[in-house]
This record gives C-alpha cells, structure tokens and sequence, in this order.
C-alpha cells in the first residue's frame, strides 16, 4: 500500500514538474519573442517590414536600417562648456571669458547612446548611494520626526511625476541645468522607491551589529560602509536594475528636459527621425535594438544581486 502510494506521489510530481517546465518554456517565448522581433525586424527590408504576410526570418540580412540610423543625422562625440565668469565690482563687470571643448563629429545615434548611458549609470550610482544611505538611517536610527519622514517617504511614491513636472522644469531652469543631461538625472536621484526598499533591507540586519560597532569606536561612515553596505549589498543591487531601466524608459521626463539635438536620448533621438507621414519602421527597430543592448549587459551583470534581492524580500516578509 504504502509502495503504490509512494509511486502515486511520484507521478504526480513528475507531471507537475513537467506541466510547470512546459509553462515557464511558453512564457520564456512570449517575453523573447519582441526582442527577436526587433532584432530581426532590424536586418529586414521595408517590403518584408510591411508585408501582409509575416516574414518570421529575413530572407537577406539588410543593414541599410543600420546605415540610415548612422548617416541621417550627426553630432559631436562630446562637449565641456565652461560656463563665462564675470566678477562684478563698484559697479564694474569683468568677463574673464569661457572655454568650449568639442569632440570629433561622429553619427548622432552614438552621441545618443552615450547621453543614455551616461544618464542612466549616474542615475543608478547616485541614487543607490542616497537610498542607501537614507534606508539606513530611517532604519536604525532614532530622532524626533523619523516616522513622519518615511511616511512623506511612502506617499511620494504614490505620487505621479507629472504633478511636479513644472516646479522641476522652474527649479532645473534656474540652476541653468535645462537642457542637460542633469536634468533628468537629479530629478531621479530621491526616488522613493530606491529608500523604501533600502530601509527594508537595513531593518533586517541585527541592530546588535550596529552597536558593536560604536563600541569599537567606528564613527557612522565606518560603520555604514564596512558593515552595512555589504550586508544590503542584495538590495543595492535590486535598486541598480530598477534605477536604471526606470531612468532608461523614462521617455516623458526626456522629452520636457531635452531639446538639442546633441543632448537627446536614444529614444527621444530616434523620435525625432520620424517623418509626419510615415513611419520607417525598419529604422525605430535598429534603434530599438542599439538602445535594448546596455540594459541587458547591466542585468546580466546585476542578475544575481536582483533574484538575491526579490528572494530575500519574499522571504523576510
């Protein structure tokens, strides 16, 4: 009796492991099948592009999508403004002059890449920094007020981005930063998100630990990069991956504070290529292909700390 039972269990895990690998392989299609789409999309001609009938694979690898998104447009590879200093006395204005560093022109869609880049690694790197910093404070620390704190904390993240887009839009303007890639990276950098979830990964190291510290006479920067930063290390790196695709995707917030066509993203660049009436898809597809490579090397970078990080936080809860 016991022996059929045993076999019954068997089976029965047998088809649930084979029912739940025939789920996850469907899944795996429908979430890779608009990455290849693109990617093949890309090599396409505007005829297969176009055809009624869907062309699941190109019958000739076509890069003329790749020469148009590198030929169309063009714009220097980088550029230092240093801004002109006037000293101003007994009612007198000395301009001290500035200095323009240019590189050399290359295709705009490179320049592109490099703004996003650049917009996207500041934007995770300072970020974490700051909500580490701030969930380890609300976390293990107490002073008057902290509660309060961590609720305008939660509140802001319910709070759509569009409602303070103009009180950004005046304060970016008057710290002369519009129309800059600094523009869309300070507004970034309090993200509520990244300091509630850092402050949840803080209140799950022993504050003994903390305590120790202070008796071995480590002050608090000592004591938040040698003990608490490694043991949040999880947690930093789930906020990395978030920080980046949010200020990778974030498309809105590009399009208010960019305008120059030197200073656009990928996206808000390819945007601009468009005619009023057509649409080159083959083009919006090698973009879309150029612009989907640096998040997938910063996850597969961040893969381990990321499911480390999701796993932790079930768990914990």
């Amino acid at each position: 009796m016991n022996t059929n039972r045993l076999d019954a269990n068997a089976k029965k895990k047998k088809a649930y492991s084979i029912f739940s690998a025939v789920v996850v392989i469907i899944l795996a299609i429908l979430f890779t099948f608009p990455l290849y789409w693109i990617i093949t999309g890309s090599f396409k001609t505007g005829a297969e592009i176009n055809s009624t009938v869907p062309v699941w694979f190109p019958s000739e690898w076509d890069m003329g999508n790749y020469q148009r998104l590198m030929t169309k447009r063009t714009a220097p590879l980088f550029d230092m403004n240093i801004p002109l200093i006037s000293v101003s006395a007994f009612g007198y204005t000395l301009n001290l002059g500035g200095l323009t560093i240019t590189g050399p022109t290359v295709p705009a869609a490179i320049r592109w890449l490099i703004n996003t880049v650049f917009m996207s690694v500041g934007s995770m790197l300072i970020t974490c920094l700051t909500a580490a910093m701030a969930g380890y404070v609300l976390a293990k620390k107490r002073f008057w007020g902290k509660t309060i704190i961590f609720s305008l904390v939660v509140c802001a993240m319910a709070l759509p981005k569009q409602v303070i887009l103009i009180p950004l839009l005046r304060e970016m303007s008057a710290l002369n930063l519009y129309d800059t890639i600094w523009a869309v990276i300070f507004p970034i950098v309090g993200w509520p998100f990244g300091v509630f979830l850092l402050k949840q990964f803080a209140e799950g190291i022993p504050t003994e630990m903390v305590e120790a510290c202070r008796i071995d006479g480590a002050g608090e920067w000592r004591t938040f990069t040698d003990v608490m930063f490694p043991m949040i290390k999880p947690g930093v790196g789930a906020c990395a991956i978030f920080t980046f695709i949010n200020s990778w995707n974030d498309y809105f917030m590009q399009l208010i504070m960019l305008t120059s066509n030197k200073n656009l993203t990928i996206s808000l660049g390819i945007a601009t290529m468009q005619g009023e009436s057509s649409t080159d898809y083959g083009l919006l597809m090698a973009g879309a292909a150029l612009a989907s490579v640096p998040i997938i090397i910063v996850f597969l970078i961040f893969q381990k700390y990321f499911t480390k990080g999701i796993t932790m936080g079930a768990v914990k809860g």
